[in-house]
């Protein structure tokens, strides 16, 4: 089954780079052009404009991955904006498939982005963990999916959300009621001709595919509807919602925006992100994979092992000789280091001095992949204190399912 989603499906040659939720790949082994991505999808870029407004409605300074443009797309983000100027608050919807153990850096990225909108705009979240679909998918026992999604709420919760404006779920734990009455309500706005123009299926492709979406972007759609939640937003049907995830996601959003308003609800804004890349990556060729345990640093990863990976695998931009480097510096459009940096250096001016340094060859790779270790040794670190430090208990009281009075303040 595996091998079946990761088919292609998008509407591009097989010689166009591919993006979409199962597969992520660009042309030819190069960049994946965002710029392209967003006249193909019809989303927006994210511009400076909108982010000196969030620092002026917030009053407090951009999250990195605004300042640097790691998320660079939207949809009505510019909407949710003019509605919160207004007093009118939104909500928060992100969500993870609870496959494996351990987290790696990249699936930490939505989760530390969306404690940051969480704390700057005060606003309440719902996270919906997707076990009955890895269950399906991964062949894993429904006790063990179970599993694996109480314990990917602890890496989650260690990220440090408020418990009084955050509700976690469970599809296998909530799914019924209100929520499965609009799962049904969705299914049946969607025809099969809008599935096959988003998801780019053809009369060719197998009723496997053609199944599956449709079935995922119900359990994806409805938790951006707030009536699925009617213990959290009773009589609040045109509450907005703002889902942050990374563009491969886009394609289901689209659908549920084209039946949102049909249903009576706002449609679902989203802030979208570029891809994490993998260690072994050249520039932004492609995400980072669980799949391949030396393409990414993990949160369980020791020192050791962070140390490791980046000297053995990380790519350089680097020149193969100390003599050529400091004549023409790196290549820094494909130096792994630096892109991670980027994500997870907060010092502005330190990134710049790096990049100007190593791109004009006076530091040597040595020294930035070792600047990269201390900071992801140090993040890796942060995160699993904080995770030893969530109980069974607290998780309970993250998926218990109650009011959150006080979720606006």
């Amino acid at each position: 089954m595996e091998v079946d989603k990761k088919e292609e499906i998008a509407s591009e040659s097989s010689e166009e780079q591919v993006v979409n939720p199962w597969e992520v790949s660009a042309k030819d082994g190069g960049k994946i052009d965002y710029d392209k991505l967003i006249d193909q999808f019809g989303c927006q870029r994210l511009d400076e404009s909108l982010i000196d407004r969030v620092e002026r409605l917030t009053s407090r300074q951009p999250h990195v991955f605004l300042r640097r443009g790691v998320f660079f797309a939207h949809r009505d983000f510019d909407l949710v904006l003019d509605a919160y100027e207004r007093g009118d608050k939104f909500y928060l919807y992100t969500g993870r498939g609870p496959s494996s153990e351990a987290l790696h850096l990249g699936h930490l990225i939505p989760f530390m982005f969306t404690k940051y909108l969480q704390e700057a705009f005060k606003v309440p979240l719902v996270i919906q963990l997707t076990d009955d679909e890895k269950c399906m998918w991964k062949n894993l026992s429904v006790e063990e999916s179970q599993r694996l999604a109480r314990e990917n709420a602890k890496d989650i919760i260690a990220c440090g959300f408020d418990v009084t404006k955050t509700f976690i779920f469970s599809d296998f734990d909530y799914v019924g009621g209100a929520f499965y009455k609009n799962m049904v309500k969705v299914a049946k706005c969607v025809t099969l001709n809008k599935a096959m123009g988003i998801f780019g299926f053809s009369g060719e492709d197998h009723i496997g595919k053609l199944s599956f979406p449709p079935v995922q972007v119900c359990f994806f759609a409805v938790p951006s509807f707030p009536s699925s939640f009617p213990h959290l937003f009773p009589g609040k049907d045109k509450l907005r919602c703002l889902i942050p995830c990374a563009i491969d996601q886009d394609p289901y959003f689209r659908m549920t925006r084209d039946v949102a308003p049909r249903l009576g609800y706002s449609k679902p804004a989203l802030i979208e992100s570029s891809f994490f890349p993998a260690l072994q990556a050249s520039g932004e060729n492609g995400k980072m994979s669980a799949s391949d345990p030396n393409s990414a640093i993990y949160v369980t990863d020791t020192a050791k092992d962070i140390k490791n990976k980046i000297n053995r695998y990380a790519f350089s931009g680097g020149q193969d000789s100390i003599e050529k480097h400091r004549e023409i510096g790196a290549n820094l459009e494909v130096d792994i280091p630096v892109k991670y940096l980027s994500f997870f250096l907060e010092d502005d001016a330190e990134l710049e001095h790096i990049k100007k340094e190593y791109g004009e060859g006076r530091m040597l790779t040595g020294e930035v992949k070792k600047r990269l270790t201390e900071v992801l040794t140090g993040m890796v670190e942060r995160h699993r204190m904080a995770r030893a430090a969530v109980t069974d208990e607290m998780v309970d009281a993250f998926m218990a399912v109650r009011p959150l009075p006080n979720m606006f303040e």
